[in-house]
């Protein structure tokens, strides 16, 4: 792979690769599940301990070759085992719990000592050949490396997903050697040993060729993501999703979709997302870990972490960081940003604002420009809107303070105490205009010939009135003005 990442801990899909292998080995439910580890051992198991706390690791010595790692799982599991072992791999992703599940059926109803799972390639180069006998049984497995010319154009491959008879496994492992091109203990050599103690050897022959296939760089990874996320969007399809162009929709193998959501195109459906019935997410829209409600709609939008209530609206342009929760038939509009804030049901937060721990009620609304300034620098502070409050756009809003129920906040504000219910808080200074400034600050410049024309056709229009309605002229001008330096709004009263 040319990484410092473990091969097994590539992911598609949403998982590693040695996830996917863990997920179908589980679906076959198991009574002893062992992972074998050697390059990288701390971190794959750390990573498998994560996934799959039930799991056992055991710990391949120098010893090299898939026979090997077998003893070494064998050797990590009880004493005495019996039954049918799985042996499957932990870079062959698209394998299916249904397949392995076929392979143990058809393992138990056969008799088998051992039983593989083989496919016919077009181009077998790198794969260990099946070797059939007269009876059409499998006589052995010859490794590429160790083939002739004739073995070679054996088209039937060895996937290297076996079932075992326990007893015969561990009997036959016991016979293995390293006597070949590679000097490893070859997990293939138990076939011809079960076969010649008399056991029954089967092959189970796939049509899907993809499931036997393993990722060794990054091509193929890449090549396995996409033909994975073929599968899943037509799966979901199949069961009652509208996806609008699967080629440019990718969903995670753990995501689930309700009926008849639609999911346009550019969109991500990341690690656990839900999506509920009748939603439409998209276009353009990551959601990672999020959970969408019935009838929400969410457009070219990212989300992490989040919860969107039923026929919730988001976007566009929106960001919704871990801890968001918007309430029921909620609004997250254009150019908003929101992070560990509770909003509630029928509240707004339509455009250009910035909520970071806050606590916004039913029904309220908050303007826009508004920013909830939640950190001090140093820690941070809540805010809080209370139900069917109004918040009037272009406010800061610095935490910690709390807006009762009722209020509002007057536009502009920069507000630094509590609102009690009822109120109107302004906190903003009073205007206060200068005449005469751009002709003194920037005389010459094409504001001041602007200003000038202006103040000029003012004029000419003053002296109109004043010829047709002197006594009204002033009263009109008095009438219109706002924030004079008489004015008292946004100042404390004595």
């Amino acid at each position: 792979m040319k990484s410092s990442t473990p091969k097994v801990l590539h992911r598609i899909g949403g998982r590693t690769l040695v996830g996917h292998a863990l997920a179908a080995a589980r679906s076959v439910a198991p009574e002893h599940l062992a992972v074998v580890v050697r390059h990288e051992r701390d971190l794959v198991a750390a990573h498998v301990a994560e996934v799959d706390p039930e799991a056992v690791i055991a710990d391949q010595d120098e010893i090299k070759g898939t026979g090997r790692a077998t003893e070494c799982a064998l050797d990590a599991l009880p004493e005495g085992l019996d039954g049918t072992i799985l042996v499957t791999y932990g870079d062959v992703p698209l394998l299916a719990g249904e397949t392995l599940q076929s392979l143990v059926d058809e393992h138990a109803a056969t008799g088998s000592a051992v039983t593989v799972i083989t496919a016919h390639l077009d181009d077998p180069t790198g794969y260990g050949r099946i070797l059939r006998g007269a009876d059409d049984g499998v006589e052995g497995i010859v490794e590429q490396k160790d083939a002739t010319d004739e073995q070679r154009a054996i088209t039937e491959i060895n996937s290297g997903i076996y079932a075992f008879d326990a007893a015969v496994l561990v009997e036959a492992l016991g016979q293995v050697g390293t006597d070949n091109a590679q000097g490893e203990k070859y997990l293939t050599d138990v076939l011809a040993i079960a076969r010649k103690a008399g056991g029954r050897v089967s092959a189970h022959l796939i049509a899907d060729l993809w499931q036997t296939e393993g990722v060794n760089d990054r091509v193929q990874l890449a090549r396995l993501g996409k033909e994975l996320n073929r599968r899943t969007t037509e799966r979901w399809m199949r069961d009652g999703v509208t996806i609008v162009d699967p080629d440019t929709t990718w969903i995670d193998s753990d995501v689930t979709i309700g009926r008849d959501a639609t999911i346009l195109p550019g969109t991500q459906l990341l690690g656990a997302t839900t999506i509920g019935e009748r939603a439409t997410i998209g276009p353009d829209s990551t959601l990672t870990d999020t959970e969408v409600g019935a009838g929400a709609e969410v457009k070219r939008t990212e989300a992490i972490l989040a919860v969107i209530g039923p026929e919730a609206t988001v976007g566009p342009f929106s960001y919704l960081r871990a801890g968001t929760e918007l309430g029921a038939k909620g609004k997250i509009g254009g150019f908003v940003e929101t992070k560990n804030a509770k909003i509630g049901e029928g509240a707004k937060v339509p455009h250009l604002t910035y909520a970071g721990d806050a606590v916004i009620g039913e029904g309220a609304n908050i303007g826009a420009g508004t920013i909830f300034a939640n950190y001090d620098g140093v820690a941070k502070h809540q805010t809080t809107v209370g139900r069917y409050s109004f918040v009037g756009s272009d406010s800061v809003l610095i935490a910690p303070v709390d807006i009762a129920d009722g209020a509002y906040v007057g536009a502009g504000s920069a507000l630094t105490g509590d609102v009690h219910p009822g109120q109107i808080a302004v906190a903003r200074g009073r205007q206060r205009n200068v005449d005469g400034w751009v002709a003194r600050a920037r005389a010459g410049t094409k504001t001041d010939e602007a200003a000038r024309d202006a103040l000029a056709k003012t004029a000419r229009a003053t002296d109109a009135l004043a010829t047709d309605a002197p006594a009204t002229a002033g009263d009109d001008a008095a009438a219109t003005t706002r924030h004079t330096e008489e004015s008292t709004e946004g100042q404390a009263h004595p």
